[in-house]
């Protein structure tokens, strides 16, 4: 019996799902009869490149296709086991002799890029000088990888993954034809878990139905269940309780996940896939800290991984306009715990590095350094104001992240003050000072500031003075360096 993704492979260019970017053109070009010596076929495993490859070559002469057919003029070859130059120049000296039945003799290369340079050198000479009736076909995950030389000789075709709401359609249509029933919810977990490539799709579709018993439609917690994935809804509440700072909601969900036997891999895969799909700013410090959850002798403890990047809060963001009209993050201040939020009126953590110091009542005198905008008057602040400054800042720094790494890595060296309205930063090195000092830095950093914020880049000297004022003293003996993710003490679970 055939398995899924074999059985319902096209046969026809009119047949391929979801590629029309490449199944027009091929249409148009073998039906005006403007053909091309080189294809190159490039996108993710599991789109349809070699389904495509097989159909245009059949079509190019004429034969019928079936999927077990062969015929003497198609040969296909993997590149990833016929690496070497002998490989190619035995196809060089192969391919001079005329076709046995059709029109074209036609070269399937597939995995291209797996090709030593020797061997590129080699199949470039064909490419350059060509016999009339030979094509090549050429296949690739990694386009990167195969020299520019290849690629300026060769009509190239770029495949995608299916969306959603394609490989659902798609995986509809098959389940309906199979007699397979299944629920939609059940099929969106599917299509989502394909992560968009149809071979990787019809293969869970097929593993899931040996779970059907007939008497009901699969449902989506047993397909979540046999895949060892998360149900949406919980994902969802994880999320909404990062937002909202709700430690216990994502102590006890993690918890009962856990226990359920899902990895701590899974669930933070999960989660990053939702907010990409999705990518509200509140959630974007997710995507530094779940990436991190792994699960190896190198990297112990998956679980605790997991629990610290959802407990690490960050406030919920809207979008705000800044006098240049870019969008900058600007943080609300009723997602913060009571714990957090007491913390916060002197220390701010910002993606496990960067603290803020929020000091609204004056600034230490006589501050040298590069001093950009105007300083503001100190002014008195209610609490939530304070909270809403800090937070504006945590946001600044989260979009300096996303935009400029380089300078964010430059941040991270640096002891950040908030002071009113302005940021001090205190490098603590010359070669940060300088680099950060810089006019085109400097400016990228105000230019990214919040609405009425301004930023002091102090001297060296200036931090020493800053580690001996006694309230900052007093603050880092009781925050240290490390960051507490469990205030009863003991192991969260």
């Amino acid at each position: 019996m055939l398995a899924l993704y074999r059985k319902y492979r096209p046969k026809s260019l009119a047949a391929v799902v979801g590629q029309p970017q490449v199944t027009d053109p091929l249409s148009a070009a073998l039906k005006s009869g403007k053909l091309s010596h080189s294809y190159l076929f490039t996108g993710p495993r599991g789109c349809g490149k070699t389904s495509v490859a097989r159909i245009l070559a059949h079509k190019l002469n004429g034969f019928p296709y079936e999927l077990e057919d062969s015929y003497l003029d198609i040969i296909e070859i993997d590149a990833a086991s016929n690496t070497g130059v002998d490989n190619i120049r035995d196809l060089r000296e192969k391919a001079l002799i005329a076709p046995a039945k059709g029109k074209y003799k036609v070269y399937i290369i597939d995995e291209v890029h797996m090709l030593s340079k020797s061997a590129f050198n080699a199949l470039l000479k064909t490419l350059e000088e060509p016999p009339a009736h030979v094509v090549f076909i050429l296949a690739t995950t990694d386009l990167e990888k195969v020299p520019v030389t290849i690629t300026s000789r060769s009509q190239v075709f770029r495949f995608r993954l299916a969306d959603p709401k394609t490989m659902f359609t798609h995986l509809r249509k098959i389940a309906d034809l199979e007699k397979i029933s299944i629920d939609d919810a059940a099929l969106s977990v599917i299509a989502r878990r394909g992560g968009g490539s149809f071979r990787d799709s019809l293969s869970l579709l097929d593993q899931i139905s040996t779970l059907a018993d007939g008497t009901a439609p699969l449902s989506e917690a047993t397909v979540a269940s046999a895949l060892g994935l998360p149900l949406d809804s919980s994902i969802k509440t994880l999320l909404d309780a990062y937002v909202s700072a709700d430690r216990e909601t994502i102590t006890k969900t993690l918890k009962d996940l856990l226990n359920e036997g899902l990895k701590p891999e899974s669930l933070a895969e999960a989660a990053l896939k939702s907010i990409i799909e999705n990518p509200i700013p509140s959630l974007l410090p997710l995507l530094e800290t779940l990436p991190a959850v792994s699960a190896s002798a190198s990297s112990p403890f998956p679980e605790a991984k997991l629990l610290l990047a959802f407990l690490s809060f960050s406030s919920s963001t809207t979008m705000k306009k800044s006098p240049s009209g870019q969008n900058i993050d600007s943080l609300s201040s009723n997602s913060l715990s009571s714990a957090t939020k007491e913390n916060s009126r002197n220390f701010r953590e910002v993606h496990g590095r960067l603290r803020v110091s929020v000091e609204p009542e004056g600034r230490l005198a006589d501050r040298a350094g590069v001093r950009l905008n105007d300083e503001k008057t100190p002014t008195e602040f209610s609490l939530a104001e304070k909270e809403n400054r800090a937070g504006s800042l945590d946001s600044f720094l989260s979009t300096i992240q996303l935009a400029n790494p380089a300078i964010s890595n430059q941040l991270k060296k640096c002891k950040l003050r908030l002071n009113g309205t302005t940021l001090d930063i205190y490098p603590t090195q010359n070669i940060t000072k300088t680099i950060l000092s810089r006019k085109n830095n400097s400016d990228f950093l105000a230019e990214h500031l919040p609405d009425g914020f301004s930023l002091l880049i102090h001297d060296l000297a200036d931090l020493t003075a800053l580690n001996s004022d006694p309230k900052i003293s007093k603050i880092s003996d009781i925050m240290g360096n490390v960051e507490e993710v469990n205030e009863n003490g003991g192991i969260p679970f």
